[in-house]
C-alpha cells in the first residue's frame, strides 16, 4: 500500500494494519522535519506532488519489496502541504517473517521512494527566502525548475513545479 497524504500521518494507525500473527519481525521508518537543514534554521518544510505519476509509482515500489524480499506486508505513507518541524513527513512500515528481510525492504522502500516518486519538498526558513530543494533524477543531473524530468517508471515525465514567489 503506497498513499499520498495531505492530513498528519499516524503511525500508530499504520502498524495495526500491518499487524500479522505470522510476522516475527516488523521494522519502520519515521522520516520528520527537523529543525534545521545546511545551518538555517527550518520552520516548515511543503511538499508538491505529480499525484498519478507518484501514487503509480509509489505502488511499483512497494511491489517491488514484496517481490525482492520475503516480506508479508509492506505500507508507504507520504505527506503533502505544509509540514511542520516535528511532525511525521514520510512513514514506511514492513513485516516479515524474520527481521533481515523487513530492515531491507524497508530501506529499499524508502531509497526508492526518494529517488523515483515525483514528490518536492520547500523549505521554510526562519531566517531569509524560502528555497525548493532540488530533486536529483535517476541520471543524477539536478534539473532547473519547470524542466521536464524522465522519472523512471517508463516513457513517462514529470515537470518540476515552478518556483512561488
Amino acid at each position: 500500500m503506497f498513499r499520498i497524504s495531505d492530513r498528519p500521518i499516524q503511525p500508530e494507525d499504520l502498524c495495526r494494519q500491518l499487524t500479522d500473527v505470522r510476522a516475527g519481525g516488523f521494522v519502520s521508518f519515521e522520516g520528520r522535519v527537523r529543525s534545521r537543514s545546511g545551518g538555517r534554521k527550518v520552520r516548515a518544510l511543503e511538499y508538491e506532488v505529480y499525484g498519478a505519476l507518484a501514487a503509480k509509482e509509489g505502488e511499483r515500489i512497494v511491489s517491488e519489496a514484496r517481490r525482492r524480499f520475503a516480506i508479508r506486508g509492506a505500507a508507504c505513507v507520504h505527506r503533502i502541504g505544509r509540514v511542520p518541524v516535528g511532525e511525521v513527513a514520510v512513514w514506511v512500515g514492513v513485516t516479515a517473517e524474520h527481521r533481515d528481510a523487513a530492515f531491507a525492504a524497508c530501506r529499499f522502500i524508502i531509497d526508492q521512494l526518494k529517488t523515483r516518486v515525483p514528490i518536492w519538498k520547500k523549505e521554510h526558513s526562519a531566517a531569509g527566502p524560502s528555497r525548493w530543494v532540488n530533486p536529483v533524477p535517476a541520471g543524477g543531473t539536478r534539473l532547473a525548475f519547470g524542466e521536464k524530468s524522465k522519472i523512471r517508471a517508463g516513457s513517462q515525465s514529470a515537470r518540476i513545479p515552478p518556483r512561488r514567489r
